[in-house]
């Protein structure tokens, strides 16, 4: 299936996703009485997580995981999960036994990563079937702590994996796996920049690409490519 591609202001695309992020609420809960989703930090989580305070959803009978996780404290800067706290989280005031954190400032991150991973298969299937999944994209072209020529991108047998070498720091992360992102209902890409240009080009127009971003877009799932004008600025139509 073919892409989607928006362009627009980092506002504009950040309404949007709330409209389209309502609406798969409204019927994942009437088909299966919930809704799950699974989130970015960074730039997109800064961008769109404070738009979703105001979105009509029904917070109570929505499951939200993470897309990956640095070996952080919940309270660290760089923690994922703090800056989703501290941008929506706080104001929604959801169900706390439906908010699930990636304890990727455990002891043992390979016990945490298993206990994550069968924390999103008892709750939305086997494999995990999350109804939205929202990523950013690095320059280098990577979503989640998926790395260009990296393992982690060849596992087919995990839900979750440790990511000890990350070309970036904090070296240790957890991440999900193209298993999950495959499973998706929706995945939502979004990417502001003009770094960012190329990894995108290539994602949408190079069919044998092997950008990480490129992989999750072929491997089945509705895509929505939500682009500032400087991402989309090399695409050729």
């Amino acid at each position: 299936m073919a892409p989607e591609v928006l362009v627009g202001s980092e506002d504009v695309l950040a309404a949007q996703f709330v409209r389209r992020f309502e609406t798969e609420a409204r019927h994942a809960m009437t088909a299966q009485g919930r809704f799950a989703c699974a989130l970015p930090g960074g730039s997109v989580a800064r961008a769109f997580l404070p738009w979703l305070v105001g979105a009509s959803v029904d917070w109570s009978r929505v499951d939200v995981f993470w897309c990956d996780e640095r070996a952080v404290p919940a309270t660290d800067p760089e923690s994922n999960y703090g800056l989703a706290s501290r941008l929506w989280l706080q104001q929604i005031q959801p169900d706390p036994s439906r908010v699930h954190r990636m304890p990727a400032d455990a002891a043992n991150l390979d016990a945490a990563a298993a206990s994550y991973a069968a924390d999103m298969i008892r709750i939305t299937g086997d494999p995990p079937r999350l109804d939205v999944v929202l990523l950013g994209m690095g320059p280098d072209g990577h979503v989640c702590s998926l790395f260009p020529g990296h393992p982690a991108l060849r596992d087919e047998a995990h839900e979750v994996l440790v990511v000890r070498d990350a070309p970036k720091p904090p070296r240790e992360r957890l991440t999900v796996t193209r298993r999950v992102l495959a499973a998706a209902g929706t995945i939502y890409v979004a990417a502001f920049g003009a770094e960012k240009a190329a990894a995108i080009r290539e994602a949408i127009e190079d069919e044998d690409s092997a950008l990480p971003v490129s992989l999750v877009v072929r491997s089945g799932p509705k895509t929505v490519f939500m682009l500032d004008p400087a991402a989309a600025g090399l695409l050729r139509t």
